[in-house]
């Protein structure tokens, strides 16, 4: 299925900000994801490549002892295939080696399929935001991984 995984690099700008329009109702536009992977010195991000074309990402920000994972989007063709699970592990695994051992992120509570893959990877909800998102005014759940 995926022909390489790999540390996103600018010319993926573009192909990230085509394929979060795919995956969500308020995507990350061009230019936040240029920010992001020019600017942004906390921000690393990982691509899924299926010949060419990008199927997959995420990202987080390492701020000192943790990491916020961001975003993590599967082209919807290529979801229920595993690929979300080896992005979250790959990225995670590649800050573990630097140090960091807990990791966050928040979640809508309707989005069922993302909590359970971070349920599938140890994560816990530890808290809700209420009116979190600004689209619908939905809560998110707080979920962390601490690695023992």
């Amino acid at each position: 299925m995926i022909s390489l995984i790999r540390e996103a690099e600018e010319r993926d700008i573009k192909p990230m900000a085509d394929l979060d329009r795919l995956c969500f109702a308020h995507p990350w536009s061009e230019n936040a994801f240029s920010e992001e992977l020019t600017k942004n010195q906390l921000a690393f991000y990982l691509v899924a490549q299926l010949g060419e074309e990008v199927i997959g990402y995420a990202g987080l920000w390492a701020i000192f002892e943790e990491g916020h994972i961001t975003n993590v989007a599967v082209h919807p063709s290529h979801r229920e295939k595993g690929l979300g699970r080896l992005l979250l592990t790959k990225l995670m695994e590649a800050w573990e080696s630097q140090g960091i051992k807990a990791f966050t992120l928040e979640v809508r509570p309707s989005n069922a399929a993302a909590i359970a893959l971070y349920g599938k990877l140890g994560f816990q909800t530890m808290g809700r935001r209420p009116g979190y998102y600004e689209d619908n005014g939905e809560d998110a759940l707080i979920l962390w991984y601490r690695k023992e």
